[in-house]
């Protein structure tokens, strides 16, 4: 599935969907269900979101889903901020002002000095519940299924996936996808890079549909050699 956003409306709408899509299907020996991160930031319901996911998110199925939570840039962010390695304010800027709304930080004017965004960081470190806090630091930065590998971002053309730098899973865009293909012999499933509607190109599958603004939350459901797209807006 791809980035959330803080849309937590979408994301329950859409696990309904998969869940139907899954019924249809009880041969199904394996199910594995895996988030490409960005889970906060720019939409409404950050905390609402992480607190869908600290549990089963489909649950009832036999077999059940393995879940895999992989880490964003926006979660990394938010991580700097709270351990101090970093003063925040890009974070505050790109999204991290409605993670604080959702969490009940209250904003008095806009943080644009470390100064105020260190009492900000007082703030959410107070009001993130623990539960949510370890949901960030579990989160993984890749999984491998097959021949395909799940990352948030890409990858860094040339590089084995075990020595892929952190940096490039979770931030990398136009060197990974300039390169046909990244992985040889793989294909990278990814968000990060908001495309209008869901992109498979072959040797790498964009699933980010900018949903905290479109609308739009997409998920690649693979089954045998079939990739098939659902989003939230299919009619």
């Amino acid at each position: 599935m791809g980035d959330i956003h803080g849309r937590a409306d979408l994301l329950e709408v859409l696990l309904g969907r998969i869940a139907a899509e899954a019924a249809q299907h009880p041969e199904d020996t394996e199910r594995s269900l895996v988030f490409l991160g960005d889970y906060i930031d720019r939409g409404a319901s950050s905390r609402g979101v992480v607190e869908r996911l600290l549990s089963d998110p489909l649950p009832g199925f036999t077999p059940h889903f393995e879940t895999v939570r992989l880490l964003g840039n926006h979660e990394e962010a938010l991580l700097d901020f709270l351990d101090e390695r970093s003063d925040g304010l890009d974070w505050l800027s790109y999204g991290g002002l409605e993670t604080l709304l959702s969490y009940g930080v209250p904003l008095k004017g806009y943080p644009d000095t470390p100064q105020r965004a260190a009492e900000l960081r007082g703030a959410l470190s107070g009001a993130v519940p623990p539960a949510h806090l370890a949901f960030y630091r579990a989160c993984t930065l890749h999984h491998t299924l097959g021949d395909y590998v799940f990352v948030h971002a890409g990858v860094r053309p040339g590089v084995s996936l075990e020595k892929q730098h952190p940096a490039d899973l979770l931030w990398i865009r136009d060197e990974f996808l300039r390169a046909r293909p990244a992985l040889p012999g793989r294909v990278v499933v990814h968000g990060h890079t908001i495309c209008d509607l869901p992109q498979d190109l072959g040797h790498r599958v964009n699933v980010d549909t900018g949903a905290f603004v479109s609308g739009r939350l997409t998920c690649l459901v693979l089954r045998g050699t079939r990739r098939q797209f659902m989003s939230t807006l299919d009619v």
